[in-house]
């Protein structure tokens, strides 16, 4: 297991070099600046979209807008929010937050356009049903001679798609909130049985397919999001004289790096923070990987700018809310100099801190509901790899592999299964982002006509 632990450390590492750093970053700006932060302008009306003002039942697609980004936001709003922004301040400190910060506004542009190319290039599967996502934005858009591009997405998608993370620092979360203190924790057979009940729990839902995964999704989410929203408002009201602090040095740090314990990157430790805060902002938001085109592909729309904009709140809700207060409880409780806990149990040693007795239940609540609304949403990912690469009556056996790898993230380390998801959200940004900056002045003309329109019409 170590030698199989440092080989994926080492991949991980040469998948986040500096080419998808110009990628990820480089495109991302690119996509702003070639837009002209036109979508910024209409976010009042992205949330007129989502409320439902312009639905119509006889568009194409499967669900909703709300739905869409519910869906989106459930594999998103999960662990990359609660133990990824732990792991990032655990390695790089206050400073890691600012370039979450920096990818996400990045990311809302490169969002707006992955949600329109999916929309806008929706194609068929080989049951002749319309399918959204960037396989077939790749192959609708750019031609049949770039499948390679396609296939390699969607082979990286099979793997990028496993629920291995979340499933890992659930398990965690319980053996050290509930098991541990209860004198019940028995090591790997502990964490078995709770591989076993999050499999049984996850194939309940995800084999009853996309319509339940988006109706549970949203039901559950925007609940436990408000839920860790008020805690989160509690522990810093608590912590009220220590928050502008905190919130400066989040400034202050991005830029000297005075806490940062990683590896250097273009030969500095700067370099090195900038990369563990876009590593960490991607894996928490999404944006340019790939995945949330495939649910915002489905949404009900003959509109793709709409969906486009629906996505844009997505790395906003995500990374500029949810990461943003996850940090300022962790930095203001002072338990991220104190503590060598790492993941997710850095943030419950926050919650404890300030909410004695309850808030580590509370918090344990959240997470259950996070991570196991990101196991379905993931496991419909996975089956849209797998019916582009072997057809839609195979796309179900997917299910069984994704079931039996739960078993696998509640038994392994933390450091293989974050390094494991960043290789492969790597390698599924390569083709996204490709095909995304070349399709772009497609998207900008669609853009400039539905505005128009709306202009208009108002």
């Amino acid at each position: 297991m170590k030698i199989i632990d440092e080989f994926i450390a080492q991949l991980a590492s040469a998948a986040w070099g500096l080419p998808l750093l110009i990628i990820l970053i480089g495109g991302g700006l690119y996509l702003v600046f070639k837009i002209r932060f036109l979508p910024f302008r209409y976010l009042g009306h992205a949330v007129a979209v989502l409320r439902g003002k312009y639905d119509k039942e006889t568009d194409a697609g499967e669900i909703t807008h709300f739905q869409a980004l519910t869906t989106a936001l459930s594999a998103t709003i999960g662990m990359g929010n609660i133990s990824g922004v732990a792991l990032a301040i655990y390695i790089g400190g206050p400073g890691a937050v600012f370039w979450m910060w920096v990818s996400a506004v990045i990311g809302m542009s490169t969002k707006f356009f992955t949600a329109t190319l999916a929309v806008l290039f929706r194609g068929k599967d080989s049951n002749g049903d319309i399918q959204g996502g960037p396989m077939y934005f790749i192959m609708e858009g750019l031609g049949k001679h770039w499948k390679p591009l396609a296939v390699f997405f969607s082979i990286s998608g099979l793997i990028g798609a496993l629920p291995v993370f979340n499933v890992n620092q659930l398990t965690q979360a319980i053996n050290d909130i509930l098991l541990k203190p209860a004198g019940l924790y028995t090591g790997l057979m502990s964490n078995l049985v709770v591989g076993l009940v999050l499999a049984t729990i996850t194939a309940i839902v995800i084999l009853g397919g996309l319509s339940r995964i988006s109706k549970t999704a949203s039901k559950l989410v925007p609940g436990m999001v408000v839920l860790y929203f008020i805690m989160v408002l509690f522990i810093l009201g608590v912590h009220i004289d220590v928050v502008p602090k905190y919130f400066a040095l989040i400034f202050t740090d991005a830029f000297s790096a005075s806490f940062y314990e990683g590896d250097a990157f273009l030969g500095g430790i700067l370099g090195g923070l900038i990369l563990l805060g876009i590593r960490r902002g991607a894996f928490s938001n999404e944006a340019g990987i790939g995945t949330a085109p495939m649910a915002h592909g489905a949404a009900k729309t003959n509109e793709p700018i709409r969906e486009g904009l629906v996505a844009m709140l997505g790395p906003a809700i995500d990374t500029l809310v949810i990461c943003t207060l996850t940090a300022l409880a962790i930095l203001v409780t002072g338990v991220w100099q104190s503590s060598d806990a790492n993941g997710v149990t850095l943030t419950a040693n926050a919650f404890m801190e300030a909410i004695p007795g309850y808030g580590k239940y509370a918090l344990l609540l959240c997470i259950a509901v996070f991570s196991i609304s990101s196991l379905f949403s993931y496991s419909y990912y996975g089956t849209k790899c797998m019916s582009f690469l072997f057809g839609a009556k195979n796309k179900s056996i997917y299910n069984y592999f994704y079931i039996a790898s739960i078993l696998l993230g509640a038994t392994t380390s933390l450091s293989l299964m974050v390094n494991l998801i960043d290789t492969f959200f790597a390698f599924m940004a390569i083709p996204t982002m490709t095909a995304t900056v070349l399709l772009a002045p497609r998207v900008v003309k669609e853009a400039k006509i539905y505005f128009a329109k709306l202009k208009k019409s108002n």
